[in-house]
């Protein structure tokens, strides 16, 4: 359960957040263009045309001149984080992959929210739920509520679910997608190109039990997500096809976040949650 005593670590450690990495994790794009925004650009001379309720009166009375104010468009992505609840994610040795992707998840929206950016929660296995975007810590709160009353539950189309989470993006946005991936590839591959004109980060969460598969001998395997249970001896040789695939699947999927331009980061479960925040943060 993610309780208060996490959210005073993130209070705790906002200003370092803030100095090593908030710089490099934001949704606010400030735009050159001179439109109606509240930050002052500059002024120039008034030529016919202009919108006399842009002349800067006390210019005026100083220079009996007619100068109007520009001013700064400023232009805010919102911020996505985006968590995995299918069956897969309940699996952990000392915390779950969920309990872990949620911290992360929760890590992130209070980075955009001390930004004081919009932030969108969402979460998705065979189905997707999101929040529409606000601010502020009664937003997080009710995330931080949200995700400890929910259960893990169902096998993921990674690509479906994408397809719908596009559907709810109505601008370029900045998106943290927190799952454990392990799915078809094709699916995150098709899923990921259809966010790729946005800003992505792909977090892979993985207990190290699966990231090493350190077991010898007779075992038995259940399937979280469709129980099937199999019986079957785990030798040298299995243990390194194993984790030859595993690590050529995060090699593709690291291959696919190069190819769109997002970010791809392997976090394991036993890693400190404020760990895995300044290594992402600080490679881009």
């Amino acid at each position: 359960m993610i309780d208060t005593s996490f959210l005073d670590q993130l209070n705790r450690f906002n200003l370092i957040i803030k100095k090593k990495v908030t710089s490099s994790f934001t949704g606010a794009q400030r735009s050159t263009m001179y439109g109606s925004g509240t930050v002052l650009k500059d002024l120039r001379k008034y030529v016919s045309g202009d919108d006399i309720r842009l002349i800067d009166w006390n210019i005026f009375a100083r220079t009996d001149k007619l100068h109007v104010k520009r001013f700064e468009e400023e232009k805010n992505l919102s911020v996505h984080v985006v968590v995995d609840f299918s069956k897969s994610m309940n699996f952990g040795t000392q915390v779950s992959k969920f309990h872990y992707a949620s911290m992360l998840g929760i890590g992130f929206a209070y980075l955009a929210m001390r930004n004081n950016e919009r932030f969108v929660f969402s979460t998705f296995s065979d189905r997707l739920s999101y929040f529409k975007p606000k601010r502020g810590m009664g937003h997080l709160a009710a995330m931080i509520d949200y995700l400890n009353n929910l259960k893990t539950v169902g096998q993921s189309n990674f690509e479906e679910m994408m397809m719908k989470f596009r559907k709810t993006i109505s601008s370029k946005s900045l998106i943290v997608i927190i799952s454990d991936f392990l799915f078809d590839f094709e699916q995150i591959k098709h899923g990921l190109y259809r966010l790729a004109n946005n800003d992505v980060k792909v977090i892979q969460v993985l207990d190290r039990t699966e990231r090493e598969l350190d077991i010898i001998g007779d075992v038995k395997l259940h399937d979280s997500e469709s129980d099937v249970v199999l019986r079957t001896y785990v030798s040298s040789r299995l243990r390194k096809r194993y984790l030859d695939e595993l690590n050529a699947h995060s090699a593709k999927i690291q291959k696919t976040c190069d190819e769109i331009g997002a970010k791809f980061y392997l976090a394991t479960t036993d890693k400190a949650v404020f760990d895995v925040f300044y290594d992402l943060l600080a490679r881009n």
